[in-house]
């Protein structure tokens, strides 16, 4: 294989659509040293593995010699992204965005080489514009235009509302890609029509319009819907060693070779053998282990990742109680209460529902040995007991 073919493979992996790929190549065939750009909201104060999708990405670009642009959105971060919303976003406080903004600073440089990585804030250049240049730029699209994106469109039909504001988001993500002059934009395959406005306008500009490249959403450890902080299918970057580890455990075989393409250093070369391995025979289990601590070696260390292993092992594999469980005192009315009751109060689960489903699905012991197989089951006022649902909710509740 040729240098340009190298290149072209390993940024195609994983992608779900390169537009204009044939100028991509030609871009990447000229030697010349591309500007590479991916803007994240600030919205929550830490990333997870989600993110890290796109991240990986970048440093795919800083590995072959281009400038990598980290761009921090603090000036759309206060409009909110509408992008596969039902309802209209709430905007952030300028001190949100701007306390998020620094986290985010320190945690990209765990993947990215700080010393090729520019951060730039979308502020810089919007508040710049001022509001003239607001309403110019606003001018440069139709409402009909925008109500060709999906999501806008849904909600139309649907009789939701779309403030004002929002129409504005995916122009000053396009504006971002003409203040920068970004010769590649990456984004998720839910940011298509945000990623094209770039073009749009840095046509306009006089500007080449931009290479896009869409990477896929990562789903959560539901391995159904995108991982969300607000869903709570998450592995944070900046999760516990052991909260990790045992996160990555929970995935499914089915999705941690996904896990495999979008988050691994290794080769496709050296996941195919993986997989053959597991056609073979090989505990698919094992597998999965080398990803986790891969992942936390990452985000840690190569000690941390052997200390989560053993952990786990210790407390799954041999049925061992954890040594940091959280101790609590739940006060009773009467003589005794029943167990749906008691894990809601030691808030090991959100609702006596989701109680009594887990019970059913056999994911609730006593003192690590003891199956809960009765969702009416009472327990003793003044019993002191070790309560566990599912692999890593754990409480020494005393009822008092």
């Amino acid at each position: 294989m040729t240098d340009l073919q190298t290149a072209l493979a390993e940024i195609k992996r994983g992608a779900e659509e390169i537009l204009l790929e044939e100028e991509l190549a030609e871009r990447l065939k000229s030697g010349k040293k591309l500007r590479i750009k991916a803007g994240f909201d600030p919205t929550a104060p830490d990333l997870h593995l989600g993110h890290t999708v796109l991240i990986n990405k970048l440093k795919t670009f800083q590995d072959l010699g281009h400038e990598v642009i980290f761009l921090i959105g603090d000036f759309t971060g206060m409009i909110g992204d509408p992008t596969g919303k039902n309802v209209t976003r709430k905007p952030l406080t300028r001190e949100d965005v701007l306390a998020n903004a620094e986290t985010y600073k320190e945690q990209v440089f765990k993947i990215l080489d700080p010393e090729k990585t520019t951060i730039a804030f979308n502020s810089q250049w919007m508040e710049k514009l001022g509001t003239a240049g607001m309403i110019k730029l606003a001018a440069r699209q139709t409402v009909a235009r925008m109500l060709e994106r999906d999501d806008f469109k849904k909600r139309y039909a649907s009789g939701q509302s779309i403030a004002i504001h929002e129409f504005l988001y995916p122009l000053v993500q396009g504006w971002d890609s003409v203040a920068l002059e970004a010769d590649v934009e990456l984004g998720g395959t839910d940011q298509r029509f945000n990623l094209l406005m770039g073009r749009e306008l840095q046509k306009d500009e006089g500007q080449k319009p931009q290479t896009v490249l869409m990477m896929p959403l990562l789903e959560g450890t539901d391995g159904v819907q995108k991982m969300s902080k607000s869903l709570g299918n998450y592995i944070g970057i900046t999760d516990s060693a052991n909260d990790m580890f045992g996160k990555m455990m929970s995935i499914s075989d089915d999705l941690m070779w996904r896990y495999y393409e979008l988050l691994s250093t290794k080769s496709l070369e050296q996941i195919a053998e993986l997989k053959e391995q597991v056609s073979n025979g090989a505990n698919p289990r094992d597998i999965k282990i080398a990803l986790a601590k891969e992942i936390i070696a990452r985000f840690h260390d190569e000690q941390a990742a052997e200390q989560a292993h053993a952990d786990f092992t210790k407390r799954f594999s041999k049925n061992a109680l954890p040594d940091d469980i959280n101790e609590l005192t739940i006060e009773c009315d009467g003589d005794e209460m029943m167990i749906t009751a008691l894990l809601k109060e030691a808030q090991l689960v959100a609702s006596t529902s989701e109680a009594i489903r887990m019970i059913k699905q056999g994911a609730v012991k006593i003192n690590g040995e003891t199956k809960v197989t009765d969702s009416k089951q009472m327990v003793a006022k003044g019993s002191t007991e070790v309560y566990q649902v599912g692999k890593r909710r754990f409480a020494k509740v005393t009822l008092a």
